[in-house]
């Protein structure tokens, strides 16, 4: 009896021993392969981006980035933030400012056009909220290009090596809010650009256009995840932008989430007529031209009768930019 329990334990252990090996051997490593994962699915939404072209990045830029993306995320993560994902556009974005800054030999939020960054997001074409970070630096000589992983790292260190009251970067990075981020680089001989464009995604839009006439009547369609509701809406409105010189950009510091001239309001109780379902037809009209700047906020609780509303602590959640002429 004993004999025959003994047997039967050499059998199981024999078994569980190659069990443990083949799994170790042959069975693919989940560890390994999610980053190659990432890779293939960053490189498959970089070529079905059909925006801004002429800044894709190649994918020895990508897998940098991807690589970088794993550094803001690790200083998140510290912080006890959630993640953030790798956000095409945005990206292409970046490069072109970093592009035009590095050839310029100047840094700044604004570009040569006059256009700060939620104008130049919106114009590529972008309707969610956008916060910046911005860094440069230049060398004596030549950079080597196989510097620009290290480059980024460094850049990305400074802004969370930075200390209160001055540390506006560092919040930008580990801001709760924010679900992606847009990477920009660009090594032009002696000048390094990098740019960290953070996104807060929250809400679908459609029916946007991008230019309007004055008095012309229109809708803008937006779709919540069913877990929230609009609560405020503000427009801000601004004149054309006029362009700069890279000393004038270099002057000018921080940039400002709105304008001096603030246009409309729209309540949640207003805006809860506009509601069918999850989605909002939210009806629109401009009187004067210029740029009208629209960020929208949302609650968890729909408020249908006049309230105190306060947005204070909450993020915008759309960074819609609309042309109005004659």
């Amino acid at each position: 009896m004993f004999k025959k329990m003994w047997k039967q334990i050499k059998i199981f252990i024999i078994s569980l021993i190659i069990l443990v090996c083949f799994t170790h051997s042959i069975l693919p490593h989940r560890t390994v392969d999610t980053g190659k994962d990432d890779l293939e699915n960053y490189k498959k939404l970089n070529e079905s981006e059909k925006r801004l072209l002429e800044f894709k990045d190649n994918e020895e830029n990508l897998k940098l980035k991807v690589a970088q993306l794993d550094i803001i995320n690790k200083s998140r993560k510290k912080n006890n933030v959630p993640l953030v994902k790798l956000d095409i556009l945005a990206s292409r974005v970046a490069n072109k400012m970093c592009r035009e800054a590095a050839d310029n030999e100047y840094i700044g939020h604004w570009n040569m056009a006059g256009e700060e960054p939620y104008l130049r997001y919106a114009f590529a074409g972008g309707y969610d909220h956008v916060t910046e970070n911005a860094y440069g630096e230049w060398s004596s000589d030549n950079y080597n290009i196989s510097l620009i992983g290290s480059l980024m790292k460094s850049g990305h260190g400074k802004f969370m090596a930075e200390r209160a009251p001055d540390n506006g970067h560092k919040k930008n990075i580990i801001d709760k809010s924010h679900n992606f981020v847009g990477i920009g680089f660009c090594l032009s001989g002696k000048q390094f650009r990098y740019y960290e464009e953070f996104i807060d995604r929250y809400l679908e839009f459609e029916n946007v256009p991008i230019e309007v006439r004055v008095g012309e009547s229109f809708n803008i369609t937006v779709k919540t995840n069913g877990q929230s509701f609009l609560y405020y809406i503000i427009i801000y409105r601004e004149n054309w932008p006029h362009t700069l010189t890279p000393a004038q950009i270099s002057k000018k510091g921080n940039y400002r989430d709105y304008t001096n001239q603030e246009y409309k309001d729209i309540f949640a109780w207003d805006l809860s007529r506009y509601r069918n379902g999850f989605i909002y037809e939210i009806p629109l009209r401009f009187s004067d031209e210029g740029l009208y700047y629209i960020q929208i906020f949302s609650d968890k609780k729909e408020i249908t009768k006049p309230a105190s509303l306060n947005t204070k602590g909450k993020t915008p959640e759309s960074g819609i930019v609309i042309k109005v002429r004659k």
